[in-house]
């Protein structure tokens, strides 16, 4: 792949349904979703295999794509099949190893109005090298802080949507934690309990047992959020679903994120308070060393999660 203008190493993306160079792409600058926030998106990730590249639970995200365009009332005219198709074309026409790929649908259009209405929708497909968002603070932990600003809620936006305008809630708390020393915020629901990170699900140890919010704590049902609690629980471990308290936070044994872009990190510190012996906790490491494996094809087991390009 080669570098474009913008720095990002990207060659040919799908859009419409044509594999196109990056640079020719155009939309116009009074775009509705670049006015209004009203794009839909996926994050995805393939892992460099054997033979190419390996991208993991695919069809899950093509589903939760198109899920989020029927709440928007997008009418994209792809099917869960078409999706998929375009994401493995891209993958392969980039011969991308490992990335991060970013299916994004948009209302192409400059008018000004707010309503959607019967606006054209274009749908594309990039990818990106990528390795974590985190870096090198993956390994060795990173610190949060609880944010002020409360995670939206469904009475506020449909939480269940991938939709680029409800982002705005992790950027004003991940601005807010950043400029306060830490790496990253964890939002609580409007009810005060323990939601999520920015972009990622969080998942707590105690005594031998993980604890992951639940669907009341207005939370994005993750996939790898689920992939974690199934791989959990293969594993032996306990994991339960249920309201978490902020003050839970500060007497965790371990805490870890886990999401596409983060896949699962450690947490060692929240709000200046250490979290167990402030380093990766054992179960952490467990589930971190077994997700590892099965993204990268290495587990049997979970061949079902794969697509091999």
């Amino acid at each position: 792949m080669q570098k474009n203008s913008s720095g990002v190493k990207e060659n040919k993306v799908w859009f419409n349904g044509k594999i196109v160079p990056y640079t020719e792409v155009r939309v116009p600058l009074l775009t509705h979703s670049l006015q209004y926030g009203s794009g839909i998106f996926e994050g995805i990730r393939a892992y460099s295999g054997d033979e190419g590249s390996n991208i993991f639970r695919l069809r899950e995200h093509a589903a939760r794509f198109l899920m989020t365009a029927k709440i928007y009332n997008l009418d994209l005219g792809y099917s869960v099949d078409d999706i998929i198709n375009g994401i493995v074309e891209t993958v392969r026409v980039n011969n991308a190893g490992s990335c991060y790929i970013r299916p994004f649908a948009f209302v192409d259009d400059d008018a000004i109005s707010l309503g959607i209405g019967k606006k054209k929708v274009s749908t594309t497909v990039s990818v990106i090298p990528y390795d974590s968002i985190f870096g090198s603070m993956k390994s060795r932990g990173i610190r949060c802080k609880v944010s002020s600003w409360r995670r939206i809620n469904s009475s506020i936006l449909p939480i269940q949507a991938k939709a680029s305008g409800n982002y705005l809630n992790s950027i004003i708390a991940a601005n807010e934690a950043s400029a306060s020393g830490f790496d990253e915020a964890i939002l609580l629901s409007e009810g005060g309990y323990v939601a999520e990170g920015t972009g990622e699900n969080i998942f707590i140890v105690k005594d031998g047992t993980i604890l992951t919010p639940g669907k009341d704590s207005d939370i994005l049902l993750g996939i790898t959020r689920e992939s974690i609690i199934e791989i959990s629980r293969d594993m032996g471990l306990t994991i339960i679903e249920r309201r978490i308290h902020r003050d839970e936070l500060y007497t965790a044994d371990e805490i870890f994120l886990a999401g596409t872009a983060a896949e699962v990190t450690p947490v060692i510190n929240v709000d200046g308070l250490k979290v167990g012996e402030g380093k990766t906790g054992k179960i952490t490491a467990s589930v971190s060393d077994m997700y590892d494996r099965i993204v990268r094809g290495k587990e049997k087991k979970y061949s079902k999660w794969i697509t091999p390009v």
